[in-house]
């Protein structure tokens, strides 16, 4: 049975073309995805992203806990409200789920996962929680707003009370705080500035209202994954997986291989992996024929082997095709992706593409 968020009937009244998502019934756009795109890029945007599932994690394990199933190390949260991207591992270091972790308090930490993986996360750290001493609440009840563009926060800000606005605007990026009933995170995943919002089921429709209101333009699927592809950010189930180490997934960076004697799920396979010299490289792609990238296409890289693009489409931004490859190891920067039975000249290249509206690739 498909799945739907506090906010369908108000999606369904705007119009919305409503898709399934992972088993949730969600917006895919409002009329049309490009001009949502350029609405987040220009000026603000609002996603509902209720179907992502909020776990919050107690006790006085939770510390070491986190440490054992994150391959980034949560020991460098001593804030409050501080936020960290990290991945679950399986033992061979492929990624159960990417997420975001916020320090709440010595033996308090909230996490946000996917949506197309909710079950699966669950069931994996409620099994590896049996050896420590925490809790583990799915937050099911919470509510998820996302409200990006560079006017975000400004034009947002109003649907938070007085007393605690001023606070929120003040957030650092990848920090939150409760404010009131509502807990406000600066993260996002569209490459832009802006919050992500967390509420009571019950209150997320008029907080959308208020929001809406306020000229942030009701966003969908489509143009969130757009943004995403174009900032460089990767999808769980195309970009990675659990046959995929992160390290051949362009997130090396989110593993704390220091303190050395940490142990955490899925180190010595990473470990290894980070010795081979032949691991596959995660890059960006430029079309330089016309068409349009895809994923699972087939790359080719003469006299060095075959990649594939795991994300690819049109860029509303370069007004161009791009994408994302795991591509055989080598220092070049041409290949060729075969489509419709033909082999098209590609660029390699460093993402993100954009990154709070700036084009970060030569053209």
């Amino acid at each position: 049975m498909t799945k739907a968020t506090p906010l369908n009937a108000t999606h369904r009244k705007a119009g919305a073309r409503m898709v399934d998502f992972g088993g949730w019934d969600m917006p895919l756009h409002y009329g049309s995805q490009v001009e949502e795109h350029h609405a987040v890029r220009g000026n603000a945007g609002v996603f509902d992203v209720s179907h992502m599932t909020v776990v919050d994690i107690g006790g006085t394990g939770a510390r070491d806990f986190l440490r054992f199933l994150l391959a980034n190390d949560i020991a460098r949260l001593e804030q409050y409200g501080k936020a960290m991207y990290s991945c679950m591992l399986t033992p061979d270091g492929g990624v159960v789920d990417d997420l975001i972790t916020y320090f709440l308090g010595e033996n308090d930490y909230r996490l946000v996962v996917n949506a197309a993986t909710r079950d699966k996360d669950i069931a994996w750290i409620d099994e590896q929680a049996g050896a420590f001493d925490v809790s583990v609440d799915e937050r099911a009840e919470l509510a998820m707003i996302a409200v990006q563009g560079p006017n975000a926060r400004e034009l947002a800000a109003g649907a938070i009370d007085e007393q605690h606005r001023a606070a929120a605007l003040a957030l650092q990026p990848f920090t939150a705080a409760a404010a009131g009933d509502l807990f406000v995170a600066r993260t996002g995943y569209t490459g832009e500035d802006g919050w992500e919002i967390i509420a009571a089921g019950e209150q997320v429709a008029d907080l959308w209202q208020r929001i809406t209101a306020a000229g942030v333009q009701p966003c969908g699927l489509g143009a969130r994954d757009t943004l995403r592809l174009e900032a460089g950010m990767n999808l769980y189930g195309s970009d990675m997986d659990e046959s995929t180490s992160p390290l051949e997934s362009g997130l090396g960076w989110t593993i704390a291989w220091e303190p050395a004697e940490r142990e955490f799920i899925g180190r010595a396979a990473v470990e290894q992996m980070r010795l081979d010299k032949s691991r596959r490289r995660f890059c960006g792609l430029l079309l330089e024929d016309k068409g349009v990238l895809r994923n699972h296409q087939r790359i080719v890289v003469e006299g060095v082997g075959e990649g594939e693009i795991t994300s690819g489409g049109f860029s509303p931004t370069l007004q161009r095709s791009i994408a994302m490859a795991r591509l055989p190891a080598g220092d070049y920067q041409r290949a060729q992706v075969e489509m419709r039975g033909k082999l098209l000249d590609v660029r390699v290249v460093k993402m993100p593409f954009v990154r709070y509206g700036k084009i970060k690739v030569d053209l």
